[in-house]
């Protein structure tokens, strides 16, 4: 439908933009670990719907990687998120503090995870958005311009999440859990953080 797709094209790209900044706000408030994973992917399917919008070569071909590349991120935030529950039986952020001290690596790869998460440049996250917004900007410049904006909050859940649970200050509740250990955790985390 080339013809509906190039009419509905700008309802699409402010859809896009709403879904991007409303999905990251929605993030920045949740307590849960879990949720905070499946919020953050709202806001990250929100570039895949601008870079479709545009219909052109370059932001759908963004379009795709963001696709496949959220897909990689997200699983391994989600293994990063049960190995921590497996552990401590809590996903809840205001319980969870100062575990980088006893999960070195689980700490390691989930900030790996974030960051590529919200963009960081040589990671996967930053080429899929970077490819959306430089195929979007000459059609949708206002809704490109928008959606860059969701990097600067998707950065400030990261870091918030990072920081209150990994390196907050240390709670003795936590002092005897056990890294990430075992070949059915390292395994899939260390093919995740591969691609």
């Amino acid at each position: 439908l080339p013809d509906e797709a190039a009419d509905y094209a700008p309802y699409l790209a402010t859809l896009a933009a709403i879904s991007v900044i409303y999905g990251a706000l929605l993030t920045l408030r949740q307590k849960d670990l879990k949720r905070l994973v499946a919020y953050s992917s709202v806001s990250h399917m929100g570039y895949v719907l601008l870079g479709i919008a545009a219909l052109g070569q370059v932001s759908l071909n963004g379009a795709a990687l963001q696709m496949f590349s959220h897909g990689v991120i997200t699983g391994l935030l989600f293994v990063m998120v049960g190995v921590i529950y497996d552990r401590a039986h809590t996903r809840n952020v205001d319980e969870l503090s100062g575990l980088a001290h006893t999960m070195p690596l689980a700490a390691t790869v989930m900030i790996i995870a974030g960051l590529a998460s919200l963009g960081l440049p040589a990671m996967s996250g930053f080429v899929a958005e970077m490819t959306v917004f430089l195929g979007s900007y000459d059609e949708f410049a206002v809704a490109t311009i928008v959606s860059a904006f969701g990097i600067l909050l998707a950065a400030g859940y990261i870091t918030w999440m990072v920081q209150r649970v990994f390196f907050g200050e240390r709670n003795e509740r936590w002092a005897s859990l056990p890294d990430a250990n075992h070949w059915w955790e390292t395994v899939p985390m260390a093919a995740l953080v591969i691609v």
